[in-house]
């Protein structure tokens, strides 16, 4: 398994040195994509090359919407992510991760259009997404039911269970909570907002850690 971070804050030098410090080198980074006020700053030309002058992949994250609803939803959602994609210069073949938080409505139609969207466009679609709390497990589960494309093309990031931020060597053992019918949960957020640096900590299977920018 692969150890790394997230963060809404921009990646700065001094906050690269408090993770490096505090917990230890950091594989890859999770970043947003666009910057949406009061939530997160949207990643830099200057973040990215520090980050792999570092040695470390960036994680993309989209959060520029508030629910989860309908089909054409869906296609939306994802033609925004794979626009700023290619506007940041990623590369095709590599994945993009929709915020799914666990208070929003989702539905298993926007979960397909979402897909369906992403398939054509060279990148991949994952999802970080609450299996436990709120709406997303039954969704994913009946458009799993409705389209094997979901299950079999969509990467999962998981939020539970939450055990607590740790240092890289004290990561727990590679476990995270699933939606009832499974799926590619390849990532797992299991410790958030440290206290000696503005970062989540996390755990993703190699599979995944290959396909980040």
């Amino acid at each position: 398994m692969v150890w790394g971070v997230d963060s809404a804050a921009s990646v700065t030098k001094d906050l690269y040195d408090c993770v490096l410090s505090n917990f230890g080198k950091p594989e890859f980074w999770g970043r947003y994509l666009t910057r949406v006020p009061n939530a997160s700053e949207g990643i830099s030309e200057e973040e990215v090359e520090l980050l792999h002058a570092s040695g470390t992949k960036v994680l993309p994250i989209y959060n520029a919407f508030r629910k989860a609803t309908g089909y054409e939803n869906g296609r939306l959602v994802a033609r925004n992510m794979i626009f700023h994609g290619r506007r940041l210069g990623i590369p095709q073949g590599k994945v993009l991760f929709a915020n799914v938080e666990r208070f929003f409505e989702v539905d298993s139609s926007w979960i397909r259009g979402f897909v369906d969207t992403f398939i054509p466009s060279g990148y991949l679609p994952g999802i970080y997404h609450d299996p436990i709390e709120g709406l997303f497990s039954n969704a994913y589960c009946q458009a799993v039911t409705e389209d094997e494309k979901v299950q079999n093309q969509l990467i999962l990031w998981s939020a539970k269970p939450e055990p607590g931020v740790t240092k890289r060597t004290d990561a727990p053992n590679f476990n995270p909570s699933k939606p009832n019918c499974g799926g590619l949960v390849w990532g797992w957020q299991y410790g958030r907002d440290a206290t000696e640096c503005t970062i989540d900590t996390n755990l993703i299977d190699s599979k995944l850690h290959q396909i980040l920018w």
